[in-house]
């Protein structure tokens, strides 16, 4: 494949979004042009040279912008004019000089070799030279990254990407600095877009590279952002993913495939059991996901099996329950029955009913939990020894 055809195959442009890095601007759009022409080129309000640089590439496509807005807004504001231009792919590189244009066929042999996906660009952060700084941040994202989708990536932070325009077009943002390259990226895999690296060279050179990262604000900024898209996966990504789960496999091959089958050995496998009815038991209403999630990952457990079995607390059965809770916590108190007036009819009772009798409900519910945790447990535990010594039987 020749290199002006490299990116024309799989239909992709560049965009690179440029802020006062006249020093290393040509050396970089020299490289591009090696391989395409189809360049766009965000000038983000640069006050030193750039536009005097641009204006000796007329082929090229130039956004002006007033004032400097942003990495992230230089960036959506070149997606829009890929997409506006028919380009199904576009690979974005930094000005800075740390990136080759020489890997850009890396992506497109990706592309080609293994379908759509959103790339990014694989740094060797352990070689001579890169920042300490840079080591430990990447390290961080890579961190709440695969906290946030279950992904696990050597680099998530290179600007030396390519994004599928289409699969993106139709995603929310909201953030319009740095912050912009974690958030597409994490939103982007909760879409079901596939996310992978593609290993790059790259170089720091200190006389040249400007970094306008400032470390305060941009990782502050970053800090915020992570803290919303982990309240969001815990919240609403992963309940919506584990409810896709059961629904495809249905109830009967769940048990067989993830709880029967499950890699995981029958001790962390019945505590999961046993984790996700002490929760779904758990006075906590509405936190009761953020609650077992957090733990399942904290305690190293199944968080597929926990979450399935904190829905112990059905609509069909809350009515039981809170009725349960009421009668062990008035016995446990030894004061009289709180549930004389209990209404099993009309479920708008049961919350001023519950704060009337609140010591007894969260009471009861508690010793309800541990004793239904503990039952629930110990008869998983059982059931997953039988199979898997029925299993190890059959292979001998």
């Amino acid at each position: 494949m020749t290199t002006n055809k490299v990116l024309t195959s799989i239909n992709a442009c560049v965009i690179v979004p440029t802020f006062n890095n006249a020093k290393t601007l040509r050396r970089v759009l020299d490289g591009l042009y090696r391989y395409t022409s189809h360049i766009i080129v965000v000038n983000d309000g640069s006050t030193d040279a750039t536009p005097d640089i641009l204006a000796r590439y007329p082929d090229l496509t130039t956004v002006h912008l007033p004032r400097n807005r942003g990495k992230g807004n230089a960036l959506r504001i070149g997606f829009r004019k890929a997409t506006a231009q028919g380009f199904d792919y576009a690979v974005t590189i930094d000005s800075d000089g740390q990136h080759f244009p020489d890997d850009i066929p890396a992506f497109a042999r990706e592309i080609e070799e293994k379908g759509s996906a959103l790339l990014i660009g694989d740094r060797n952060m352990d070689q001579e030279g890169i920042p300490g700084k840079s080591s430990f941040g990447n390290r961080f994202s890579n961190f709440w990254f695969r906290f946030e989708t279950g992904i696990s990536l050597s680099d998530t932070q290179s600007g030396f990407r390519l994004y599928p325009l289409k699969e993106i077009q139709g995603i929310r943002f909201y953030t319009r600095k740095f912050e912009f390259e974690v958030e597409v990226i994490v939103k982007a895999a909760w879409r079901g877009i596939p996310v992978r690296n593609v290993p790059i060279g790259v170089l720091y050179d200190p006389e040249e590279r400007v970094s306008h990262f400032r470390p305060f604000r941009d990782f502050t900024r970053i800090s915020i952002l992570n803290t919303w898209l982990v309240l969001v996966a815990l919240l609403y990504i992963r309940p919506r993913n584990y409810l896709r789960t059961f629904r495809e496999k249905g109830l009967r091959r769940f048990f067989l495939e993830d709880l029967l089958h499950s890699k995981d050995s029958p001790a962390k496998k019945s505590l999961s059991v046993a984790l996700g009815v002490l929760v779904g038991l758990s006075p906590f209403w509405g936190f009761q996901t953020l609650i077992v999630l957090s733990l399942a990952w904290a305690l190293s457990l199944n968080k597929v099996i926990a979450f399935a079995f904190t829905n112990v607390s059905i609509p069909p059965l809350i009515p039981f329950i809170i009725y349960a809770c009421l009668e062990i916590g008035s016995f446990v108190l030894g004061q009289p029955k709180a549930t004389v007036a209990f209404n099993w009819q009309e479920i708008e009772t049961y919350r001023p009913y519950i704060q009337q009798h609140l010591t007894e409900y969260i009471t009861g519910s508690v010793v309800l939990g541990f004793f239904a945790a503990a039952l629930a447990g110990i008869l998983s535990y059982l059931v997953l020894n039988i199979r898997t010594n029925r299993d190890a039987e059959k292979l001998t």
